[in-house]
């Protein structure tokens, strides 16, 4: 997505990490590096403490489907409400134990491996993507590349395993991760470069922050006589939505750019919209008429001054 006005960079890999480790140098998928990490390494785990990991829908779907809890009951258990960086859009991150550590790990590792966050996933790999406003006779230069975080404490980059980035991501399963994480993080990013002077509704962020973290909820909500009555989708087009987790999963990236910023994903019925607008003139013309009222009771006790003050003056 392009800014609006100059450099932007967007990290979208989610990896919060002291800027300091970050190597300057721009990595492409075939940039060669070198790391492993499992219970051999002196500092196993380390890196599972004092993170701040911000979860993605499909982070959410995937770990408390294999944890065969509910949305809500995983949100209460195990997530702390946050805003998505440099936004308004309301989020989750991982609630970490008293120790400061991930509650899915242990001394063995992760319990939770096959199904681990996108940000987990990544490192120590980082993705970023620099969009460089043009002017009036330049285009929008777009540039995606990657980079390596290297902490002080982690030896897995004195193991001997090579890999280029293209066989980490393929090997980390982040590609799938990536997919199924691109629109809605092009929501993200979209309100990002809006900056803060764009106000949201709080029925919109609570609509958000739904869709992102409760596909349970969401369901109902697609379901209802309301949403129905309120979209143009047939009852047929809501069930096949619904069928499955993934299918509604990116229904609501759909829904979510159709309502927030204007796409044309989902329509809505051409009665609500008359409805609308005939609500909307009817507030209109109810706001001139009282500014008129108001008018000519300023215009009645302006006179009525004018009035007085002359009387006085003949009194003189």
């Amino acid at each position: 997505m392009a800014s609006s006005s100059k450099d932007n960079k967007d990290f979208v890999s989610n990896i919060d990490t002291n800027p300091s480790n970050i190597e300057p140098q721009k990595l492409t998928l075939d940039s060669r590096f070198r790391f492993r990490c499992h219970p051999g390494v002196s500092c196993f785990t380390a890196c599972c403490g004092n993170i701040n990991i911000i979860l993605t829908p499909y982070d959410i779907l995937r770990i408390r489907r294999f944890l065969e809890i509910s949305a809500e009951e995983f949100l209460l258990r195990f997530t702390t409400p946050v805003y998505l960086e440099k936004t308004d859009l309301p989020g989750v991150k991982i609630n970490l134990d008293e120790n400061g550590r991930c509650p899915f790990v242990t001394e063995e590792g992760c319990t939770i491996y096959p199904y681990r966050p996108t940000t987990c996933r990544y490192y120590p790999i980082g993705m970023a993507n620099f969009h460089e406003a043009g002017g009036e006779e330049k285009e929008t230069r777009a540039e995606q590349f990657y980079f390596k975080v290297k902490e002080p404490h982690c030896k897995g980059h004195e193991e001997d395993k090579e890999w280029t980035i293209r066989e980490w991501r393929v090997d980390q399963g982040i590609d799938e991760s990536d997919e199924m994480n691109r629109e809605w993080m092009e929501l993200v990013m979209r309100r990002k470069s809006f900056g803060f002077q764009a106000q949201i509704s709080e029925p919109a962020k609570k609509m958000f922050f739904m869709a992102s973290t409760d596909l349970d909820k969401f369901r109902e909500f697609v379901r209802s006589p309301g949403f129905l009555d309120t979209y143009d989708m047939e009852e047929d087009e809501i069930e096949r939505v619904c069928a499955d987790d993934i299918s509604l999963l990116k229904f609501s990236y759909r829904y979510l750019a159709s309502t927030l910023f204007g796409t044309e994903g989902i329509k809505v019925r051409a009665e609500k919209i008359k409805a609308k607008v005939a609500e909307m003139k009817k507030k209109q013309e109810e706001m001139e008429k009282r500014a008129e009222e108001t008018h000519r009771q300023l215009k009645a006790e302006y006179e009525a001054m004018k009035k007085a003050e002359a009387e006085r003056m003949k009194e003189r």
